[in-house]
């Protein structure tokens, strides 16, 4: 039997080219969007293969009814790929209350009620896979992307401990870790009202050079992570991202030993 794929932020980017190939290799494949009639171009080519279902993640009984129509319609949900998400970029001081509640209620709650959601299925099956799209920007920082950074390292520490608390119950846990892609999440997020006292933060933030990847390119590397037998705990995707990250935990790494004997010392 086919297994049941659950994507979230599916109408374009990551989840649109993921549903694709789920779809193409014989997956069954739930899909949801906000706008759901963004996904009628997979229910007109793989028909009954496909279930296509609005969802506003930040909306928590939503969620929950989705996983149930799922569950319900296809009979199992074996791997949930929690992909919604958007990146609200300007500097920490610009951000106002309502912007940096909005980002997280949909990189990090949205994530937790779909988790929670499909706990209790997984768990009756002794089996699933969880995979949490975080980015290497939640294991090193940029600047201008303060609370995209913090809601991407919230998820993470989530990510981790859910592995440790539901390994025992047949269930994986997956961070995918992208570098930057030409994905529209860069076009449609959300910009900070600007104060110029950070255009030469900014400035030379824009103009670093940068090597995206292209979206339709990993979803050779999804199959590959959902149909090994111990999938990693976290993947990172794209050719910059070890790099990146690589020279951010050296860097911390050299500080902590410099600073261990006060670190010590500190334990008395």
């Amino acid at each position: 039997m086919s297994k049941t794929v659950l994507i979230t932020g599916a109408s374009k980017g990551f989840g649109k080219a993921w549903a694709e190939a789920f779809l193409a290799k014989g997956y069954k494949v739930a899909a949801t969007a906000r706008n759901v009639e963004t996904l009628n171009d997979l229910k007109e080519k793989y028909g009954n293969s496909v279930l296509t279902l609005t969802l506003d993640v930040d909306k928590r009984e939503e969620s929950l009814a989705v996983v149930q129509k799922v569950h319900q319609h296809f009979g199992s949900i074996d791997i949930l790929i929690n992909n919604a998400g958007y990146a609200l970029t300007g500097a920490i001081e610009e951000t106002n209350e309502q912007e940096a509640r909005a980002q997280f209620e949909t990189n990090f709650f949205g994530t937790l009620w779909l988790s929670q959601a499909v706990l209790p299925i997984m768990r009756d099956q002794k089996s699933g896979h969880i995979i949490q799209v975080s980015s290497i920007l939640g294991l090193a920082t940029l600047p201008t992307m303060g609370l995209y950074n913090a809601s991407k390292f919230a998820l993470e520490a989530l990510s981790e401990t859910l592995a440790t608390e539901v390994k025992g119950f047949g269930i994986h846990v997956t961070l995918v870790e992208p570098n930057g892609y030409a994905s529209n999440i860069w076009h449609t997020g959300i910009n900070t009202q600007s104060n110029p006292v950070y255009d030469g933060v900014k400035k030379a933030f824009s103009e670093a050079e940068t090597s995206f990847g292209e979206v339709e390119a990993t979803a050779p590397a999804l199959i590959k992570l959902v149909e090994t037998e111990n999938p990693p705990l976290r993947l990172l995707l794209g050719k910059v991202a070890l790099p990146f990250v690589k020279q951010s935990y050296e860097q911390r790494l050299k500080v902590w030993e410099e600073w261990n004997d006060i670190s010590v010392e500190a334990h008395g």
